[in-house]
């Protein structure tokens, strides 16, 4: 069976250590299932910027997440800011959350199959979905899914 390769969004980090989250029950499965090997998980440079400016408690426990389930991290590029930049200027991304197209772009550029987020206001959701999906085809890259954990994850009890 081929694995799925996964891109692991920020906020998957953030869920995975806050219990009170409704998604956390998910986020830890979803873990789980990286570790039980049916995904090849991937993060990026752009994550661990994000992850670099939390408190250092909480901070220190995410970037050790990489590690403990042996998510490789994807180099920041040239081109995945040309992406990003594309996603803004046709109005999918705002500016002010540039690093959400980041987060896509990357992933669509490496050929990635999913990028997995939490983030339902500028990443999982249907205008994100078709808009990025049409300019990585125009410009030679696959459309990449997104999902939250929820709907990839197959833990039946959460």
């Amino acid at each position: 069976m081929i694995k799925q390769r996964i891109y692991i969004e920020t906020t998957l980090f953030n869920f995975y250590f806050d219990t009170e989250r409704d998604a956390h029950a998910a986020t830890v499965t979803l873990f789980k299932e990286v570790a039980a090997g049916k995904y090849e998980a991937y993060t990026s440079g752009y994550v661990i910027d994000e992850l670099e400016r939390a408190p250092e408690e909480k901070r220190v426990k995410m970037l050790a997440l990489i590690q403990e389930y042996d998510i490789f991290i994807l180099e920041k590029s040239d081109e995945a800011e040309r992406f990003a930049s594309m996603y803004v200027s046709e109005g999918i991304i705002p500016a002010k959350y540039r690093t959400d197209g980041l987060h896509i772009a990357v992933a669509a550029i490496m050929g990635l199959d999913m990028i997995i987020s939490l983030n339902f206001n500028h990443i999982v959701k249907t205008k994100t979905k078709t808009g990025t999906a049409v300019i990585n085809i125009r410009y030679g890259c696959k459309p990449i899914q997104i999902n939250s954990p929820m709907e990839v994850i197959e833990d039946e009890d959460i």
